[in-house]
């Protein structure tokens, strides 16, 4: 569905969340919507467990969590204004475990 600007950040270590965050763009609401019904279906036609969708109705930000990997598809102003790849990106340091 051509999604632009895509990014992977690798979790492991940072979270116990997943092991990878796959970040990106469509450029208006409803290539947002498109690669994320994509996406959708590709995983339920491989076989694995339906992933949980959370955003479908606006598609500002769609967020697909198969388990191990979590997928955020953004319109670009939204992208930009959440900045996960700043939160989550490489120079981020390590999570502090508490207990």
């Amino acid at each position: 569905m051509k999604a632009e600007d895509i990014t992977v950040i690798d979790l492991v270590g940072k979270t116990s969340l997943a092991d990878a965050m796959i970040i990106a763009s469509g450029r208006v609401n409803r290539h947002v919507a498109s690669i994320a019904d994509s996406l959708v279906e590709a995983l339920k036609a491989s076989g694995l467990q339906p992933p949980k969708v959370e955003g479908m109705p606006a598609c500002d930000w769609v967020l697909i969590d198969t388990g191990d990997i979590i997928v955020h598809v953004f319109r670009p102003e939204v992208r930009q204004f959440y900045n996960l790849e700043k939160m989550w990106g490489a120079d981020r340091p390590n999570e502090r475990l508490v207990g």
